[in-house]
């Protein structure tokens, strides 16, 4: 596969992911605005950020709709959902002919839906952030496009070369944004392990639950028993709730492998031992083990170990040198 082709299938599938869960945090934190007083509210929105890798262009200054209307709206923000979706789209117009038309038509859908004139508009935020259009219809309406796109990417693309570098990208980003939204819960849950969850402490459980998807998967292993040890068992090392970040990382290892199967590369070696060591880290590791250490850490090199990753796709498959390509 051309080297340009595998670029904008891996960033066209990050930033489909990138968008999804940047509106996935927006929803859940906007319906905890119900239940909550002004100062768990700057905690929230505070940790929100975190979650999303403290993007440069976004600050906290105590409104929530003000901050909402940035991550969703500002194309001058290249970590709002708006930005992402159009890069996505920018990168999947590129490799047209690599793509299915049903998988086309709903990411360009989707692209016309948020970039239409009157979205350009200032007073159309206002008008969805000042609830005369509820932003959660929005935002929800974002998820279910998103995900039809991706249904839309397994049902009528062929599961070949191309395919796996689309689940490459969707689950690097995966695995990195879920390590970073512990991260973020980190001080307000994990220290308070072994408590049961009640009032205030419940709801903020549950948004980490609700905000990776997992609130009735983990109702149904654990019931709704919510503590932080099991939460961060589920959200880390479950193995079949693919929005854990264990399953992102199998899911990974499995398209690595078979592009490297499909290309027959030679210099595969650090790649493939970058990502089964994280593979290895997160498949015999127990919930015990990491409470006893240091969480943060353990987290941060999950992390950078993707990072690395990132960068080993780059130097084998995308941007290598002539003389690189010829030894295979």
């Amino acid at each position: 596969m051309l080297s340009r082709v595998a670029d904008s299938l891996y960033w066209m599938s990050r930033y489909i992911e990138r968008a999804e869960h940047t509106t996935r945090l927006l929803d859940v934190n906007l319906n905890l605005m119900l239940d909550e007083s002004a100062t768990s509210a700057d905690r929230r929105w505070q940790r929100m950020i975190h979650a999303l890798g403290n993007p440069k262009s976004v600050v906290w200054d105590g409104d929530p709709y003000a901050l909402t209307r940035s991550l969703i709206f500002d194309t001058g923000n290249k970590a709002s959902i708006v930005s992402c979706i159009v890069s996505a789209r920018e990168n999947s117009r590129q490799v047209r002919e690599q793509i299915s038309t049903e998988q086309w038509h709903r990411l360009n859908s989707l692209y016309l839906q948020v970039t239409r004139p009157e979205m350009q508009s200032a007073l159309h935020a206002e008008a969805i952030m000042a609830g005369s259009e509820q932003p959660n219809e929005f935002l929800q309406q974002v998820i279910e496009a998103i995900h039809q796109f991706q249904g839309v990417t397994d049902s009528t693309m062929s599961h070949g070369e191309g395919w796996q570098f689309i689940q490459v990208g969707r689950y690097i980003e995966r695995a990195n944004a879920t390590a970073l939204l512990i991260e973020a819960y980190h001080a307000d849950l994990w220290s308070l392990s072994g408590r049961i969850a009640e009032g205030k402490e419940f709801l903020e459980w549950m948004g980490l639950l609700r905000s990776a998807t997992a609130f009735e998967a983990y109702c149904k292993v654990y019931t709704a028993d919510l503590t932080p040890d099991r939460i961060l068992e589920f959200v880390l090392l479950n193995a079949e709730f693919p929005h854990s970040l264990r399953f992102a990382i199998d899911s990974l290892q499995h398209a690595l492998e078979s592009i490297n199967n499909d290309s027959g590369r030679t210099r595969a070696e650090p790649l493939r031992r970058l990502s089964g060591r994280l593979q290895a880290m997160l498949s015999y590791s127990s919930v015990d083990e990491i409470l006893n250490g240091d969480v943060v850490a353990y987290l941060r090199g999950i992390q950078i170990e993707c990072r690395a990753i990132h960068e080993a796709i780059y130097n084998l498959y995308i941007d290598y040198s002539v003389q690189a390509a010829l030894a295979g």
